[in-house]
């Protein structure tokens, strides 16, 4: 059976990853409820369940209200979390394999961004005939990290080493749209790297047509993403201070 997958800008950057196969569909990180309710009545498609990555409101925002439209999707999240995604269904932890469209979805426990951040891998979303999807969250940015509110740059910099071991190929579907801004910081940074600075031109052309640069792939994201590439924690604290610092031009 065919699967796809689809992207929904909402709010200012946010992005939505509906995750379609047959009839159902799963809904990952739904900031917001209209935009994603009325996405699927059109297409005619029953929600199965939402992921959620963590709890900020941006991520979780829209998902009671889905509940009320499809009371029987279920709500996957951290374990960890229950206080603050009270609605899931299914609490899951690092390791755990589950199954969701008829597809095995491995969770990885990603936590820096805030203590109980998760992403959702699917190594084989139709039978191998597409690539392997990560839905990341705020912990993986195209060209970028989330910020440490609840976590260290110790465990930023184990969590992106371990989405770096992922397959080449893998799709990268972060829950912003950032990658203009993060890439302008890190040519600023390197300015002497051809690989970021090409993927920077890349990026620019498909924002000044209004297309989304998502998703990225790990591979990209090795070549391009001075976070992935840093050496240690500590120099990835260096970067992420002067990112949070920093202010485009």
């Amino acid at each position: 059976m065919h699967s796809s997958l689809h992207a929904l800008p909402v709010l200012q950057d946010n992005v939505i990853w509906i995750w379609v196969r047959g009839a159902e569909a799963v809904v990952i990180d739904p900031a917001v409820a209209p935009p994603v309710r009325e996405w699927l009545d059109e297409r005619q498609l029953s929600l199965a369940a939402v992921l959620q990555t963590h709890h900020h409101a941006d991520h979780i925002g829209g998902t009671p209200e889905l509940l009320e439209r499809w009371p029987q999707a279920a709500v996957i999240a951290s374990a960890e979390d229950r206080e603050r995604i009270p609605f899931q269904t299914m609490p899951v932890r690092d390791g755990d394999q589950i199954t969701v469209l008829g597809h095995a979805v491995e969770v990885l426990d990603v936590a820096a961004h805030t203590r109980a951040h998760i992403a959702f891998f699917i190594p084989n979303p139709q039978g191998g005939e597409i690539e392997p999807l990560l839905f990341c969250g705020d912990t993986l940015f195209s060209g970028g990290c989330g910020r440490l509110f609840e976590g260290s740059a110790e465990q930023m910099h184990q969590a992106l080493q371990k989405l770096a071991e992922l397959p080449e190929a893998t799709r990268v579907c972060c829950a912003h749209e950032y990658t203009e801004t993060n890439l302008q910081w890190a040519v600023e940074q390197r300015p002497s790297n051809a690989a970021l600075a090409e993927r920077y031109r890349e990026v620019q052309m498909l924002r000044a047509q209004g297309v989304l640069s998502l998703p990225s792939s790990i591979g990209m994201e090795r070549r391009t993403n001075l976070f992935m590439q840093a050496g240690s924690a500590a120099e990835l604290a260096v970067l992420r201070q002067h990112k949070d610092q920093w202010r485009p031009a």
